[in-house]
């Protein structure tokens, strides 16, 4: 998930910076491009490590920059298919509950928490289980899969991550070292709510038959 990828990339130098050391100068200049940035390839762009290499200039005509090939190094967050992933929940809404995941958060829909039956306590600002009674809410550490990855370009947020908790070993951290231990959760007895079937209907003849 989070990654140190080797990037290269041509950085456009203006005159005024030529006297500068020419790594820092880069640096600065891909900082300023390349950090909190969303791409496809790369995902996440946490922060720009270091510069391994600043190459010749190459100056055009009508342009007084220095184009140089520059080889760096960034830390990003790029979530794979199917990886498994930690995080504290940060919100929770009537559909499901958001996961913050470093740089971004992730959406496990209520169809997603559990096997039980879940519902939305608008007051308390929780998600409830039905048979075992299970509580989820913000601040709550849990541990999900992703199942769906969307990463769109610009801005932090434009990338959207799909979790699902619905697996043996994730959920919430108590619930899982409950399932180490052998603890199965206390399920609500069912309600009896007796046999309400309509006794049979006599036949026409035996209603004759008495009268």
């Amino acid at each position: 998930m989070f990654k140190l990828i080797t990037v290269r990339d041509i950085v456009r130098i203006p005159p005024n910076r030529f006297g500068g050391d020419l790594n820092e100068v880069a640096a600065e200049i891909l900082k300023l491009e390349y950090e909190e940035k969303i791409t496809p390839n790369l995902g996440f762009i946490i922060a720009v490590v270091d510069v391994i290499d600043v190459g010749i200039g190459k100056l055009l005509p009508g342009n007084g920059a220095s184009f140089n090939h520059v080889t760096f190094r960034v830390l990003t967050f790029k979530p794979d298919m199917y990886e498994i992933v930690e995080g504290e929940v940060v919100e929770i809404v009537e559909f499901g509950l958001f996961v913050r995941l470093g740089p971004l958060d992730g959406l496990i829909h209520v169809s997603q928490v559990t096997d039980d039956y879940i519902s939305f306590d608008i007051k308390k600002g929780t998600l409830l289980a039905k048979e075992t009674g299970r509580v989820i809410m913000e601040g709550d550490k849990v541990r999900a899969r992703i199942v769906a990855v969307s990463i769109g370009t610009g801005g932090s947020r434009s990338g959207k991550l799909g979790l699902t908790m619905r697996a043996p070993y994730l959920g919430k951290t108590e619930w899982i070292q409950d399932k180490i231990l052998g603890i199965e959760p206390e399920r609500k007895p069912k309600e009896d709510k007796g046999d309400k079937r309509r006794p049979p209907k006599e036949s026409k003849r035996k209603r004759k038959r008495r009268r």
